[in-house]
């Protein structure tokens, strides 16, 4: 099964950068998308970003369009979350995860394999 270790998590500032890496291990020939999701105390986990693991196409929850850009790294087996002017609001732990079947869906349901998470805590 795939392994994933988020890392790069933090506190920081409002309009500060952060850069979330994600490493993936174990049969990562399987996998088809990766994405990152988010769950902020008191809400729901939702989906943030996504990339498909062959062809590099992106996709983006419109709320983080903007400020949000993800990539990988096929070589390192490591998918990459690019924050930039970080809010309070995206004070949260951010998830990442791998699906290794085919499917267009970004539902967090169709992702079957996850990190532990890693704490961004964006102070005002």
């Amino acid at each position: 099964q795939v392994q994933l270790v988020e890392s790069g998590g933090g506190l920081v500032q409002a309009g500060d950068s952060l850069k979330l890496s994600c490493a993936a291990s174990r049969r990562t020939s399987r996998i088809d998308t990766m994405g990152w999701f988010r769950q902020a105390p008191g809400k729901e986990r939702e989906f943030v970003a996504a990339i498909s693991w062959s062809g590099g196409t992106t996709y983006y929850a419109a709320s983080v369009k903007d400020r949000f850009t993800i990539s990988r790294d096929n070589a390192k087996n490591t998918v990459y979350l690019q924050i930039n002017s970080l809010k309070p609001e995206d004070t949260a732990v951010y998830y990442c995860a791998a699906r290794t079947y085919l499917s267009t869906s970004l539902d967090a349901r169709n992702f079957n394999y996850w990190g532990q998470g890693t704490q961004v805590t964006v102070s005002s």
